[in-house]
């Protein structure tokens, strides 16, 4: 018997390549979105095979109805407060009362369970949402997966194309940095979803690498030698993100303020995954960093 998936957030980026993993898998996809959304979208979720389902996501009841005779529920919207907390609940408490067996939150993000509360705005509305999930009887699976290996194209510090320099804070040229391909997340978010044993937690990652592993990646896929530059200490980073953070009060209400993306290389240089699960499904074929260096570095 086929398995039935909901995806809630299956306009965006990660949750259309979800529901495409999904359909690969045979399994059925429904798709709740709300009535607002475009007629394009939805038509690109229809050719694809998905059943898609206009509700209000805000009403308990219409996600119950949505969500009858579903194996697993997938949340990937993304968000502030008003998404990741007040919306999320909503939809998982419409899975509980359809009696959904399994709930995969958006958690597609570095492990916040090792960070430190108050260091990272949007890993703490994910531990806010953890809480409320492991107190109900629903069975939950997170998928960790580092970074979007997608911010390596984006002229961060960590790899600055137009400087030609990859950056890197205290001690660290060789601390090992966990990147996952946007297409590597979702296979294995799809196999997630269809396993009924996966654990609460896992951690994958595309490839890891370090600053200084970066720069080898980077001189074999072109031949330059980029600079590598200590930007400050740890510690010294910290308080630059704090002060930065006090000073734009208005970033609280943007989901990329300039401090949160601050907070979110902080993360990266504070915590890495000491395990893996890439290896739990054997059919995936996962990204090696100098593939999607090559991919993007000219």
């Amino acid at each position: 018997m086929k398995r039935i998936i909901l995806v809630a957030g299956a306009t965006g980026n990660l949750g259309n390549k979800i529901c495409k993993e999904l359909i690969k898998r045979d399994a059925d996809v429904k798709a709740i979105v709300r009535a607002t959304t475009s007629l394009e979208k939805k038509e690109t979720l229809t050719k694809m095979g998905v059943e898609v389902i206009e509700i209000n996501l805000s009403n308990i009841d219409e996600v119950e109805a949505a969500c009858l005779g579903v194996d697993c529920v997938i949340s990937a919207l993304a968000g502030l407060g008003d998404v990741v907390l007040d919306l999320q609940k909503s939809v998982l408490d419409g899975a509980l009362k359809a009696g959904v067996p399994r709930f995969i939150p958006s958690d597609f993000c570095t492990n916040y369970n090792a960070l430190v509360p108050g260091e990272n705005r949007n890993f703490d509305l994910r531990r806010q949402f953890k809480t409320y999930l492991d107190g109900t009887a629903i069975k939950a699976s997170s998928i960790f997966n580092g970074a979007f290996a997608d911010i390596l194209k984006y002229n961060t510090p960590i790899l600055n194309l137009k400087d030609k320099s990859i950056g890197y804070w205290g001690e660290k040229a060789d601390w090992k940095l966990d990147f996952t391909t946007m297409e590597d997340t979702a296979a294995f978010t799809a196999d997630v979803a269809l396993d009924q044993n996966a654990p609460r937690d896992l951690q994958i990652a595309s490839f890891q690498i370090s600053p200084n592993m970066i720069w080898t990646d980077v001189n074999t896929a072109t031949g330059q030698e980029f600079r590598m530059q200590q930007l400050s200490n740890l510690e010294d980073f910290a308080q630059f993100i704090k002060k930065q953070r006090a000073d734009h009060p208005a970033g609280e209400n943007e989901l990329y303020a300039k401090w949160q993306q601050a907070q979110y290389m902080y993360s990266m240089f504070s915590t890495q995954h000491a395990r893996l699960d890439n290896l739990r499904y054997k059919d995936l074929d996962w990204t090696t960093s100098l593939e999607y260096i090559k991919s993007f570095v000219k």
